[in-house]
C-alpha cells in the first residue's frame, strides 16, 4: 500500500503564492507518476499537473501552465506543487495522487481513474 499526505493549504489573496507538499510512504517502489488534482464543491476532480517519477517530464492542465510547478524530492519521498499568481478560481481542495503507470501511457494524462492512490486533500482558498 501507498500512503499520501498533503499539507500546505492556506488562505491567500489574489496574486499570492503557496507551496503544497505531498509526503509519500509505504510500498513506493512501483510508483511511476505523481499528480495533483483539485476539486470544488459539486464538481468532479480536475487534473492540475502530473510528473513522471523516473523522468518523462510533466504534463500540465491549461489552467496550470506558467503558474504551477511540480517538483519531486527523492531523498524525502515527497512531492511539492509551487503555485504562483493564484486566482480566486484556484480555490479548491487539492489532492495528491499516484499511479504505478507512466503518465504518457494514459489516454488522458490527467484522468482521475488512472490514479490508484490518493491523499486526503488540503484546502486552498484565494480571496479577491
Amino acid at each position: 500500500q501507498v500512503q499520501l499526505v498533503e499539507s500546505g493549504g492556506d488562505s491567500v489573496q489574489t496574486g499570492g503564492s503557496l507551496r503544497l507538499s505531498c509526503a509519500v510512504s509505504g510500498d513506493t517502489g512501483n510508483l511511476r507518476t505523481i499528480a495533483w488534482f483539485r476539486q470544488v464543491p459539486a464538481k468532479g476532480r480536475e487534473g492540475v499537473v502530473c510528473t513522471g517519477i523516473r523522468g518523462g517530464g510533466s504534463y500540465y492542465a491549461d489552467s496550470a501552465k506558467g503558474r504551477f510547478l511540480p517538483s519531486l524530492h527523492y531523498n524525502k519521498d515527497a512531492a511539492d506543487l509551487q503555485m504562483n499568481n493564484l486566482l480566486p478560481e484556484d480555490s479548491a481542495i487539492y489532492y495528491c495522487a499516484a499511479s504505478d503507470s507512466e503518465w504518457w501511457s494514459f489516454p488522458d494524462p490527467l484522468i482521475e481513474t488512472a490514479f490508484v492512490y490518493w491523499g486526503q486533500g488540503t484546502q486552498v482558498t484565494v480571496s479577491s
